[in-house]
């Protein structure tokens, strides 16, 4: 048996500022990220709990420049319909926002599901088979907090359609898009999000989404 490390209140203090920081970023400087990082951070992400120990993550690093465009492209595609769902001064703002760092981030990253790893045995899975997908998440909350703490910004994107990622990165069809992610160094940080500071909408306190029963 291993001792478990004390975490102190210093300790604490410090891990909600890492959390108040911890921002989606859009913007980044062009600035090489050093060689390692990316597979440390992913390795960090491993770490993250999963549903039956299913560990049902799948990440595709995109390195080629042929792969890069065609991920721009389609998010220019699915970027211009989505803002002909907007109409008026909404739509007007939405043509304003900056959403994806896809043509300065140096690192990228792909994220899928793979729900029917034989891993973990479908523990978990049998009531609630997108507890996989769940699981994946926390694996990028886990890499977005400790980029943050090396000082680098996390983006992710969204804005793409699944069917086309999965024909762009060359990966099984019964992988699960989970996100496109930049990696690299903000041009400036900040504790409120940018949508909030763009006016698209702002953040609600806590209490507005806590039913007590």
């Amino acid at each position: 048996m291993v001792d478990a490390p004390e975490f102190d209140e210093e300790f604490r203090r410090r891990l909600r500022d890492l959390f108040a920081w911890r921002r989606d970023v859009r913007r980044f400087r062009r600035d090489p990220v050093p060689e390692g990082t990316l597979d440390r951070l992913l390795s960090l992400a491993c770490g993250a709990p999963s549903v039956g120990l299913s560990q049902p993550w799948r990440f595709v690093t995109v390195d080629e420049p042929g792969r890069r465009a065609a991920v721009r492209d389609l998010f220019t595609d699915c970027n211009r319909a989505a803002l002909a769902v907007y109409a008026g001064e909404r739509a007007r703002l939405y043509a304003t926002l900056k959403l994806a760092g896809l043509g300065e981030a140096p690192l990228q990253f792909a994220a899928f599901a793979e729900r029917d790893t034989a891993q973990g045995h479908g523990l978990g899975r049998q009531t609630m088979p997108e507890a996989a997908e769940y699981s994946v998440v926390t694996a990028i909350h886990t890499l977005w907090l400790a980029a943050r703490a090396d000082g680098l910004g996390l983006g992710w994107v969204s804005i793409l359609d699944p069917a086309r990622v999965v024909d762009i990165l060359d990966v099984p069809r019964s992988w699960l898009f989970i996100g496109y992610f930049c990696l690299g160094y903000p041009q400036s940080e900040d504790t409120v999000p940018e949508l909030e500071r763009a006016d698209w909408e702002r953040r609600r306190p806590a209490a507005d989404f806590i039913l007590r029963r």
